[in-house]
């Protein structure tokens, strides 16, 4: 019986979590065929508490990173020891731990090493500032005692094969699959001649939710255009960025603070709209952009790499300098005025092996020299 080891200390909610699930997930069927023992390394296992997983809890307080480092770095050294012999060790949160196993990989997904930060991160987000900062070296830490890396995109695949110098036919690209939406249609018609824009994301400086606010200002108050509106996922108390966003752009009539919208939401959200602004300066993948591109609409998008792969193949694109609000009131302008030129379709992406689309696919490769 061979033995795989996940560790998954850190990741205890939202997307992080949802991955480790689905992980775990398809290895707790593999290993009720008794050819494989799965161990895995978590926070709380009654967050996830499926059969067939034999698990290692370890509370230790997330707050303090010495004594998240002596973890990875020396108390799962000899957790490695003891289950010997490891055949895959795989960190599914972006640390290369210290463990003796014959395979090792590590899901690399925080793209915060890519990340311009700015002065404002610092005041309102001073975690995603460190992110941007130490990532790199987080990264670099054991990295070339990784058989295989795993990550979202091909451009990140890219990115990390230069700047760590690893094989580019080491890292799989695994696009994540996420839980469908429902695509609403509206019967009733149009309740006036504004057209709708929308942003969904959660209220964090990187979001760049500025971007949109100061590009309706150039609109509403330099141009005098007022036949139009923005909803933001944005309330304007949910922190020092929410209510740094409403003090400044609260008076605007074009643009409204919709608040937290509930997944069952989305899908009227979204329909309701007539385009997409997603002006996010750092993502893993952007999902928003693949939920509302199932509606064939026009979508505004930050020029950076993340967006055009995740848009891959989407009908009706445009991009912007995320850094330049005027270049987005262009856009939105032109589109208001029923002017759709600048939107073009998104050309598939090809993208190489390895390439997984589920998480068979990720172990099929991992394990392959181990057979």
């Amino acid at each position: 019986m061979k033995t795989i080891v996940i560790s998954a200390v850190n990741l205890v909610e939202a997307g992080t979590l949802e991955i480790l699930r689905a992980c775990l997930g398809y290895l707790s069927s593999v290993a009720a065929t008794k050819q494989y023992r799965v161990v895995a390394l978590v926070y709380d296992r009654n967050l996830i508490n499926l059969p067939n997983i034999e698990y290692v809890e370890t509370k230790w307080p997330k707050k303090r990173w010495t004594n998240r480092l002596w973890y990875e770095y020396v108390e799962m050294n000899k957790i490695s020891k003891t289950l010997a012999p490891v055949d895959l060790w795989f960190s599914l949160h972006d640390t290369t731990p210290t463990v003796e196993a014959k395979i090792r990989a590590v899901y690399c997904h925080n793209s915060f090493s890519f990340y311009k930060w700015k002065m404002h991160d610092l005041l309102f987000a001073p975690k995603i500032a460190m992110f941007a900062i130490f990532t790199k070296s987080i990264y670099r830490t054991n990295i070339q005692a990784n058989n295989y890396l795993v990550v979202q995109q091909n451009w990140f695949r890219e990115a990390m094969a230069k700047m760590f110098d690893f094989p580019k036919n080491k890292i799989i690209v695994a696009p994540p699959k996420h839980d469908k939406i429902e695509i609403m249609h509206l019967s009733h018609e149009r309740k006036d001649d504004n057209l709708s824009f929308v942003f969904a994301g959660s209220p964090n400086s990187h979001k760049n939710f500025e971007v949109i606010a100061k590009a309706c200002a150039i609109l509403e108050e330099e141009q005098d255009i007022s036949n139009f509106k923005v909803s933001i996922t944005v309330k304007g108390t949910e922190n020092k960025y929410a209510a740094w966003l409403y003090k400044n752009w609260g008076h605007l009539k074009t643009l409204q603070f919709a608040g937290f919208q509930p997944k069952k939401d989305m899908g009227k959200f979204y329909a309701e709209a007539d385009c997409l602004i997603f002006p996010s300066k750092v993502e893993s993948w952007g999902l928003p952009i693949s939920e509302f591109s199932n509606y064939g609409k026009p979508m505004i998008l930050a020029d950076l790499p993340y967006a055009h792969e995740t848009a891959s193949g989407s009908a009706q694109v445009a991009y912007f300098n995320p850094d330049n609000s005027r270049e987005l009131a262009s856009l939105m302008h032109k589109l208001i005025q029923g002017n759709v030129q600048s939107f073009q379709r998104e050309p598939d992406l090809k993208i190489a092996e390895p390439l997984a689309h589920s998480w068979e696919d990720v172990f099929t490769e991992l394990l392959k020299s181990s057979a």
